[in-house]
């Protein structure tokens, strides 16, 4: 069982009336609305945030990326990445991830991941990711072919780290006569892979072939992530490559601790509300929604209505639609107590799902730095402690393999075609 500290890095310095006067925090979000005298302070606080997450003894620490947006300010997470190389010394770092259909040429991602698995000694994850919607409007990417350069630039990087180059690649969307990536990663044949989802079909099919480990990024209701995580381990048993291990699957919770349930909900209510009124707003909640045509796939589509409808309407619920502190607490997958409550709650879900990470997320919208640490201690030594004693007991006894420790063996097992090295021509060149 692990426990990661997931910073989405968001600006906390939107203006009173921005739920009211602003349409949107994504993509038409002005950057007039950016203070240059702020920025320094709040890049400088969340690297402390993240560093401190592996003083008091967080298992990793996660960072990732989104383009022109007031919900993240993290366009290049291998940037805050290497910064922390110089901080974080025992806890993993994961940035998960980057967006590979965006890159033009997907080995810059091979290259960076790889120096950062060297200076972080081997303790990196990296991340792959399609992108959210939003991003293909930013970056002007064609959305249609968004999957199929996801899982080709996916097999590419895989290879380059791997195999020995030079090699080259005749892809349909990537040709490269040289493939010769310096520096290798330390960890081999490749770092542990993390690929995110909210539910696709393709997704979840590309983790399980790989034996990947799957990250449930959603502020739905806690019903869509049961939903998720059973299809997900279904679809593990059917692809049948690799047994389901609770490691394989990761699930992102916002939470916050206090010492009585009433101080918790008076010190997270005004945050809570600035991460949903203002950070989600259009993404996930009222008002525009970038999700572009042909982003998804048919087949995805049609699973997803089918999740927003399961019977009891449940899931329709987003944290982005809530408007009052009922339907917050109703949705279930926001965590807001004391250390017992959260901890009871977390436990029943961590073994109800069969999780293996929890991507908890104690920093949200503009809740500031002191509860923001203030929240990661009673998580770190009330929570954690608490529900990894109970879990790791549990799921000693489930068949399957260590996922973290030995995902680039099974990977590897399987040989040239599970890297797709047979997927494409591929001419070995020394």
């Amino acid at each position: 069982m692990k426990f990661w500290m997931f910073h989405l890095m968001p600006w906390p310095h939107l203006p009173d009336n921005f739920a009211d006067n602003y349409d949107t925090a994504w993509v038409t979000c002005s950057n007039g609305l950016f203070d240059p005298e702020r920025g320094p302070q709040v890049y400088h606080q969340y690297i402390d945030q993240l560093a401190y997450a592996d003083d008091i003894g967080f298992d990793g620490v996660v960072i990732n990326e989104h383009h022109q947006n007031a919900y993240g300010i993290m366009p290049s997470p291998n940037l805050i990445a290497a910064a922390l190389s110089q901080r974080v010394q025992t806890a993993r770092v994961m940035v998960l991830g980057n967006g590979l259909p965006l890159h033009e040429v997907p080995l810059k991602v091979a290259e960076e991941f790889a120096m950062l698995d060297n200076m972080f000694r081997g303790r990196f994850d990296a991340g792959f990711v399609v992108g959210g919607g939003p991003e293909y409007y930013s970056y002007n990417i064609n959305p249609t072919y968004a999957r199929e350069r996801f899982r080709e630039a996916t097999d590419l990087i895989v290879k380059a780290w791997a195999d020995p180059g030079p090699f080259s690649w005749d892809g349909k969307h990537f040709q490269l006569k040289y493939c010769n990536v310096w520096p290798r990663p330390v960890q081999q044949p490749h770092p542990p892979i993390w690929i995110p989802g909210v539910g696709s079909v393709e997704t979840m099919e590309l983790v399980a072939e790989h034996g990947f480990t799957y990250a449930a990024l959603t502020y739905s209701h806690v019903e869509s992530f049961r939903q998720n995580a059973a299809f997900f381990q279904q679809t593990v048993e059917r692809v049948g490559k690799y047994p389901y291990h609770p490691e394989m699957l990761g699930w992102l919770v916002p939470m916050y601790v206090a010492e009585t349930e009433q101080k918790a909900r008076e010190e997270a209510e005004e945050h809570i509300w600035y991460f949903i009124d203002k950070l989600l707003k259009g993404f996930a909640g009222k008002g525009r929604t970038w999700m572009p045509p042909g982003y998804t796939s048919l087949k995805s589509l049609e699973r997803l209505q089918k999740l927003n409808d399961p019977g009891g309407g449940h899931a329709r619920w987003q944290l982005g639609h809530a408007t009052t502190w009922d339907d917050v607490e109703a949705g279930g997958s926001v965590l807001i107590g004391t250390p017992e409550t959260v901890r009871e709650k977390l436990l029943q879900y961590v073994l109800e799902f069969k999780v293996g990470n929890i991507l908890a997320l104690p920093q949200f919208g503009s809740l500031p730095d002191h509860l923001t640490r203030k929240n990661m201690e009673f998580l770190a030594n009330d929570v954690f402690p608490y529900v990894r004693k109970h879990a790791d007991a549990a799921f000693a006894a489930l068949p399957g393999v260590h996922a973290q420790k030995n995902q680039g063996d099974r990977e590897d097992q399987d040989g040239r075609d599970a890297r797709a090295g047979d997927k494409y021509p591929v001419a070995s060149g020394q």
